[in-house]
C-alpha cells in the first residue's frame, strides 16, 4: 500500500499552516500597514531560497475519531534562506497567532534556530513582531500554574554574538523577550510609527500612572537616540535593504574572514576640496561625513547608529574593495568631546571589528571627555576606560588619521600603543594632554597672578606657547610618524586595506575583563 494518505494530511496541515492566524487576523494586521511573516521572507530571502524549519509545530484540534478539524500553526516561522546568495539562518514572529506570545511551543523553536545558526555558522537574521517566546497571562489559566520566568534561548543568544552576524528588525510591537532579541544584536533597526519596543506595553505602564501611546512610549524617535536600536527606517522594505547591505560586510561567522568586493573606485583618487575640509579656526565646525564618503570607496559607507553617540560616527564601508570598519569624529556635537552614550558606542563599535577581522580607520578629532557636572554625574570616565580597554584588547590592523585635536584621556583611544599602527596627520593636527586655552590657568597659575597687566602676560604665554604646537615640531621629535597632504589620504589608507588583509585571522575572539 502507498503512503499517499499520509502526503495528503501532510500537504493539508501545510496549508493550514501558511494560512497564519486565519482571514480576519491576517487583514487586521495588514490594515495596520505591516506584511505578514510569510511575506516578509519572501522579500528578504533569494526567491525560492528558503527552507523552513518546523512547519508543522502547533496546536491541532480533533474530533472525536481523531480526524485534524482545526490547527494553529506556532507563531515563529524559521528555516535557513540566502540573502544575496549567501546562506542565514532566518526567523520571523507571527504576530497574527496570539501576537507573537509564547503559544504553539515558539520557545523551543527559538532555540533551534540559535543552534542551527551557531552550528552551521550561519548569520542569524530576526524579524520581530511580537514578544518573540515571553509568556501570557491567558497561558496562566491554560497551565493551571505560573512559571518562574526562564530564557532557555539565552545561552544560545549570547553565544552566537561571539560566533555570527546577528541582526534584529523590529517590524512592530515587540517587548519582554522580543525586545530583548531585538537589542541582543550586531545591527537592529526599527521602522517609524509602526515599530515600538518596551520593556512592558501600554497597559502595564497604565498601572504606574503613566498614559502613553505605543509610539510616545517605545516608539523609534526614543530607541534610536538611546541606542537600544542602530537605525530607523521608513518602511519594511528599506529595512530588508539595510539588513542586506549590512550582512554585505561581514563574513558568514567569525571562523571566516570579510569577503573583499570588486573594486570600482581609484585607490589613487584625489580630492581637491580636502585640502581645505579643516577651518583654519580651531573653533569652527565641519561636516565629518563628507570627509569619510571622499576616502573610502565611493558609495560604499554603510553609517551605523546615526542618532546616538553623536560624538562619533561610525560605520562599515570598503576601501579599494576591502571591507572596513570607519569611526570618525564629529565636531558637531560638543566639539567632539565624547559623552558616555559616545564612549559605548565606541567600545561596542570596536567589539563589534575585532569580532568579524574587520580593519579599523579612525579619523580623530577628540577634544576629549566633555566635562561640568552633568558629565561626572553621567559616569563619563567609567564608559571611557571602557573604550580605552576596547582598543587595548582589539588585534586588528588599525590606522589612525589625526585630522585636528587629539587632547586628554579620551584621544589615547585613537590607537593602541602597545602595538604597530598606520598613524598620520593632516597639518590641521594639534594635540596634547588638554587645550592650550583651558590649561594656561594651571599651568602658569603664579606667572599669570604676579604679573602686572595679567591679561597681558596671559597673552604672551599663551602666544610662546603656540609657536610650539606645530605638528612639525612633533615631526621633528618623532611624535607623530608622518604629516600627510590630506589629498593623498585616500591613496595611503588603499595601501593600508591591502597590507592589512593578510593580516587578518579567522577564529573566535577572547577578551578581559573590562573595567
Amino acid at each position: 500500500m502507498s503512503w499517499q494518505p499520509e502526503i495528503d494530511e501532510l500537504a493539508y496541515r501545510r496549508q493550514l499552516a501558511a494560512q497564519l492566524g486565519g482571514p480576519d487576523k491576517v487583514q487586521r494586521h495588514k490594515d495596520a500597514g505591516k506584511l505578514t511573516v510569510r511575506e516578509r521572507i519572501d522579500a528578504l530571502a533569494d526567491p525560492g531560497s528558503f527552507h523552513e524549519v518546523g512547519s508543522l509545530t502547533g496546536s491541532g484540534q480533533y474530533d472525536g475519531n481523531g480526524r485534524l478539524v482545526g490547527f494553529t500553526p506556532a507563531n515563529l516561522v524559521m528555516g535557513r534562506a540566502r540573502v544575496d546568495g549567501r546562506p542565514v539562518v532566518l526567523v520571523g514572529d507571527d504576530f497574527t497567532v496570539r501576537g507573537g506570545a509564547n503559544d504553539g511551543a515558539v520557545g523551543d523553536k527559538l532555540v533551534h534556530a540559535e543552534k542551527m545558526a551557531r552550528d552551521l555558522r550561519l548569520p542569524m537574521v530576526r524579524l520581530v513582531d511580537g514578544t518573540g517566546g515571553g509568556g501570557s497571562v491567558r497561558n496562566i489559566e491554560t497551565k493551571g500554574h505560573t512559571l518562574i520566568p526562564t530564557m532557555k534561548v539565552w545561552q544560545h543568544v549570547v553565544e552566537n554574538m561571539s560566533l555570527v552576524p546577528v541582526v534584529s528588525l523590529a517590524l512592530g510591537s515587540v517587548a519582554g523577550m522580543g525586545a530583548a532579541r531585538v537589542a541582543a544584536s550586531h545591527y537592529s533597526l526599527m521602522v517609524k510609527e509602526t515599530s515600538q519596543l518596551f520593556n512592558a506595553g501600554p497597559p502595564v505602564v497604565a498601572r504606574i500612572g503613566q498614559h502613553l501611546t505605543k509610539n510616545e512610549l517605545g516608539g523609534s524617535h526614543i530607541h534610536t537616540r538611546n541606542g537600544v536600536v542602530d537605525d530607523e527606517v521608513a518602511s519594511e522594505e528599506e529595512a530588508f535593504a539595510r539588513a542586506r547591505q549590512f550582512l554585505s560586510y561581514l563574513p558568514t561567522s567569525v571562523f571566516e574572514l570579510p569577503p573583499r568586493a570588486e573594486p570600482t573606485d581609484d585607490p589613487a583618487r584625489r580630492d581637491e576640496w580636502l585640502l581645505s575640509a579643516i577651518p583654519r579656526d580651531g573653533r569652527a565646525v565641519y561636516k565629518i561625513r563628507p570627509i569619510v564618503q571622499t576616502l573610502v570607496d565611493s558609495g560604499s559607507f554603510f553609517e551605523i547608529g546615526r542618532h546616538w553617540g553623536r560624538a562619533i560616527v561610525t560605520g562599515l564601508a570598503r576601501v579599494d574593495g576591502w571591507p572596513v570598519a570607519v569611526v570618525a569624529s564629529d565636531p558637531y556635537y560638543y566639539g567632539g568631546g565624547w559623552d558616555s552614550a559616545t564612549a559605548e558606542k565606541f567600545t561596542r563599535f570596536v567589539d563589534m571589528a575585532e569580532a568579524f577581522h574587520l580593519p579599523v580607520i579612525n579619523l580623530v578629532d577628540i577634544a576629549g571627555f566633555q566635562i561640568g557636572l552633568e558629565a561626572e554625574k553621567a559616569g563619563t570616565m567609567r564608559y571611557g576606560v571602557r573604550a580605552l580597554a576596547a582598543v587595548y584588547q582589539a588585534t586588528v590592523p588599525w590606522c589612525s588619521v589625526i585630522l585636528r585635536r587629539a587632547y586628554g584621556v579620551a584621544a589615547a583611544a585613537h590607537q593602541h600603543m602597545g602595538r604597530f599602527n598606520f598613524r598620520y596627520a593632516w597639518p590641521s593636527g594639534n594635540w596634547g594632554s588638554l587645550p592650550i586655552e583651558g590649561g594656561l590657568e594651571v599651568a602658569y597659575k603664579a606667572e599669570i597672578g604676579g604679573a602686572d597687566d595679567p591679561v597681558q602676560k596671559r597673552a604672551e604665554i599663551e602666544q610662546r606657547v603656540r609657536s610650539l604646537t606645530s605638528p612639525f615640531r612633533s615631526a621633528e621629535a618623532f611624535v607623530i610618524e608622518d604629516i600627510i597632504d590630506p589629498r593623498d589620504t585616500r591613496a595611503l589608507l588603499c595601501e593600508f586595506a591591502n597590507l592589512a588583509a593578510p593580516l587578518r585571522e579567522a577564529g573566535v575572539r577572547k577578551f578581559g575583563i573590562r573595567p
